[in-house]
C-alpha cells in the first residue's frame, strides 16, 4: 500500500473509471430490466406473487446486506481484488439465472447476483474517489450519474426487447444471458487497468467479523418484511416482527462498534461519518429518491402491460426519453455542481415530481392509443430532473469524506439506497396490487389499473417530497454556513 494513488496518466485514469462505471451499470440494469420480464417468468415457471417478489427484491436484499463489509474490505485491502472477485460471482450468477429450470433456482441465483452487485458497487465508488479530485471528481460523478440514469431507465427497454425476441420461455432468459459476454469482455480490461495500490488509512486491517455479522443481520431484518410484501391477501402479517429483531440487532451492533473502537481497533462502520452534515443529508436524499424511482418504473411497466395491454418491448421503450434526458442533465450538472451546489438537486427533484405527477394525470385523461407517447414526454421531464439529482448529490455527499473512507462511505449510501428501494418497491407494489384486489369486478379493467397506478405513484410522490424537504434543509445549512464545502 502507498500513501497516495499510484502515478497514472489521465488517459489510463479515465479508462479505469470507464471499466468501473460500466460494471456499475450492469448491476443497476439488473435492478430494472427484469421487471419487464415478470409476466413471462410468472407464466413460464408458474411463479407465485411471493416468488416473483423474491426474484425482484431478493436481488436488492442481497445487494444491501453485502455492501458495507465489501466496501470496508476494499478500503482496507484491495478494491481491485474485490472488484475482480465480484465480476466472477456476477458472471456465475447470471449464467445460473439464464439456465434456471425452476423458479426456486432462479430466485436463489438472483440473490447470488445481488451478492455480486454488493461486492462491486462500493469498489466503483471508492475507485472514483481515489482516481479523481476537485472538479475532475465532479465530472466523474457526473458521468457516473449519467450512466446509472441510463441503466435505470433503459433497463425496461432492454428487458422488453429481449422478451420480444424470444418465445414465452426463452425471451426472459435472454435478459440474463446478456450479462455473460459483457462480463467476459470487461474482466481482462479490469485486471489490466484498475490501480493495484491505493491510499493507506493506517487503520488496523482486521475485518470486525462480529460487527459485520450484526450489521448484515440488521439490514436483512429491516429489508425482509418489505421483500415479502406483495399486496396480496396471503401476505403473512407475522413478517413485520422482523422489524423488532432489526431493532435488537441494531442496538447490539452500535454497542459492539463503540466497544470495538474504544479498544483501538477499526470498526466496520465509522460513525464519525454521520457527524458530517453534508454526508448525512446526501445519504437521506439518495435513500428517498431510490425508494421512489425503481417502484415508479415497476408499477408504470405493469400498468402499461396489464392495464392498456402494451407489448413488453413498447412498454420498455416508453422510458427511453427518461434515460436520454437524465444522461444529458447528469453530465451537465456534474460539470457545474461546484458552482451551484445543492440548488441543482432541489431543482432536479422539482422536475421529477412534476414529471411523475403529469404522468399520473395523463393516465386518466389521455386516450389509450395516445397514452404511451404522452407518458414518454412526461417521463422525459422527470428524467431531466433525475439526472440533476443523482450525480450532484453523490458529489456533494462525499465532498468532505476522506478518500481512505470512500468505499465505506459510498457503501453506507448504497445500503440506504437499497433499503429505500426495497421499501419503495414493497410499498408501491402493495398499493398497486391491493387496489386491483379491492376493485376488480366492481369497475372496468382499465379503471382498476388506472387507480392502481395512481395509488402506487402517490407513494412515490411522498418519497420524492421527503427528498425535496431534505434537499431544502441542506441548502439552508449551506446558506447559514453550517456546511462550507461544495465539492
Amino acid at each position: 500500500m502507498t500513501d497516495s494513488p499510484p502515478a497514472m496518466s489521465d488517459r489510463t485514469r479515465w479508462q479505469a473509471f470507464a471499466i468501473a462505471v460500466s460494471v456499475a451499470a450492469l448491476t443497476i440494469l439488473d435492478l430494472s430490466k427484469v421487471n419487464v420480464g415478470i409476466p413471462a417468468i410468472e407464466q413460464a415457471l408458474e411463479a407465485s406473487p411471493t416468488e416473483i417478489q423474491i426474484i425482484v427484491a431478493g436481488y436488492v436484499l442481497a445487494f444491501g446486506v453485502v455492501l458495507v463489509p465489501a466496501g470496508r474490505w476494499g478500503d482496507l485491502h484491495s478494491r481491485r481484488r474485490m472488484f475482480l472477485i465480484g465480476l466472477v460471482v456476477f458472471l456465475v450468477a447470471s449464467l445460473l439465472c439464464a439456465i434456471a429450470p425452476t423458479v426456486e433456482v432462479l430466485a436463489a441465483s438472483r440473490v447470488l447476483q445481488g451478492v455480486a452487485a454488493g461486492l462491486l458497487m462500493p469498489q466503483v465508488l471508492g475507485l472514483t474517489q481515489q482516481l479523481f479530485t476537485g472538479p475532475a471528481r465532479g465530472r466523474a460523478f457526473g458521468i457516473f450519474g449519467a450512466v446509472i440514469g441510463l441503466a435505470t431507465a433503459f433497463g425496461p427497454t432492454l428487458g422488453g426487447l429481449f422478451v420480444g425476441l424470444g418465445d414465452a420461455d426463452f425471451g426472459w432468459r435472454l435478459i440474463f444471458w446478456m450479462n455473460v459476454p459483457l462480463v467476459v469482455a470487461l474482466f481482462p480490461f479490469a485486471y489490466k487497468l484498475l490501480p493495484r495500490t491505493q491510499p493507506d488509512s493506517g487503520a488496523a486491517k482486521d475485518l470486525d467479523l462480529v460487527g459485520t455479522g450484526l450489521l448484515a443481520l440488521t439490514v436483512l431484518a429491516v429489508m425482509l418484511p418489505f421483500v415479502l410484501t406483495t399486496g396480496g391477501t396471503d401476505d403473512d402479517p407475522a413478517r413485520w416482527f422482523s422489524l423488532v429483531a432489526a431493532a435488537a440487532t441494531a442496538t447490539l451492533f452500535v454497542l459492539w462498534e463503540r466497544r470495538y473502537t474504544r479498544a483501538g481497533r477499526s470498526a466496520v462502520v465509522d460513525f464519525t461519518l454521520f457527524r458530517i452534515l453534508s454526508y448525512r443529508n446526501g445519504t437521506l436524499i439518495g435513500m428517498f429518491y431510490f425508494a421512489a424511482l425503481p417502484a415508479t418504473f415497476l408499477t408504470l411497466t405493469l400498468f402499461l402491460q396489464l392495464g392498456i395491454e402494451l407489448a413488453p418491448v413498447f412498454a420498455g421503450m416508453v422510458t427511453i426519453p427518461f434515460a436520454l434526458a437524465s444522461a444529458v442533465t447528469s453530465f451537465l450538472s456534474g460539470r457545474v455542481v461546484h458552482l451551484y451546489g445543492r440548488r441543482i438537486v432541489a431543482g432536479g427533484l422539482a422536475l421529477v415530481i412534476g414529471g411523475l405527477g403529469s404522468t399520473v394525470l395523463a393516465a386518466f385523461v389521455v386516450p389509450v392509443d395516445a397514452l404511451p407517447w404522452v407518458v414518454a414526454v412526461t417521463m422525459g421531464i422527470a428524467g431531466a430532473g433525475g439526472g440533476a439529482v443523482i450525480a450532484p448529490n453523490q458529489t456533494l455527499a462525499l465532498a468532505e469524506v476522506p478518500v481512505t473512507s470512500g468505499g465505506v462511505a459510498g457503501s453506507i449510501q448504497q445500503v440506504a439506497q437499497r433499503v429505500g428501494t426495497a421499501v419503495g418497491i414493497a410499498a408501491g407494489t402493495a398499493a398497486f396490487y391491493a387496489t386491483i384486489y379491492a376493485e376488480r369486478g366492481e369497475f372496468a379493467e382499465l379503471v382498476v389499473f388506472q387507480d392502481a397506478f395512481r395509488n402506487a405513484s402517490a407513494v412515490a410522490l411522498v418519497l420524492l417530497s421527503l427528498a425535496m424537504i431534505t434537499a431544502l434543509v441542506d441548502l439552508r445549512a449551506r446558506q447559514d454556513g453550517r456546511i462550507t464545502v461544495t465539492t
